[in-house]
């Protein structure tokens, strides 16, 4: 039995949700996204909330709803968003309450393909126009933020191989 959360962090677009939801069905437990547990409730899409509150506003409600989902009695997989853990003091809080601390990394080409395809629904790169704007952004960031992703107990290498290959590296890897 898993005695504490699942934790899955990444760069946007790596696969977080769908590794999220996978594992789900596979461990039994239940899965919640930072930004749809945000979202509902709120009642605003991560979007509205960026264009009415600000960048600023988002990330202090992203942390006070983190713990609120951490410091929670049921075990389950809890999906962050890309920049959960760079600000404030998240990703501290993640590695307190958890053991099982998964970073899924990507390549920059993989994320840049994947994430161009869905810019419009992405708040900080919409404004983006091209495919090497996109991956130096990209770049720029992961720069800055594996300091954070690199704390996760485990590295995922994604290499692009698919949701059940990651999933798979992250069972073997749980501490029960």
């Amino acid at each position: 039995m898993i005695n504490s959360h699942i934790v899955v962090l990444g760069y946007m677009g790596c696969g977080k949700t769908t590794v999220s939801s996978k594992l789900e069905t596979i461990l039994n437990l239940p899965s919640i996204d930072l930004d749809q547990f945000i979202e509902n409730k709120l009642n605003m899409s991560i979007s509205q909330i960026f264009d009415t509150k600000g960048q600023i506003e988002f990330r202090k409600i992203e942390n006070r709803f983190l713990e609120i989902l951490l410091n929670k009695k049921t075990k389950s997989i809890i999906s962050l968003g890309g920049g959960t853990p760079c600000y404030h003091n998240n990703m501290d809080l993640v590695l307190k309450y958890s053991k099982n601390v998964f970073f899924i990394k990507t390549s920059t080409e993989v994320l840049s393909s994947r994430l161009y395809k869905e810019k419009s629904k992405r708040p900080i790169i919409k404004s983006i126009s091209s495919v090497s704007e996109l991956k130096k952004f990209i770049s720029k960031h992961l720069f800055e933020r594996m300091i954070f992703y690199n704390q996760a107990h485990h590295v995922i290498d994604d290499n692009d191989n698919g949701i059940d290959s990651v999933c798979r590296k992250i069972v073997n890897k749980l501490i029960l």
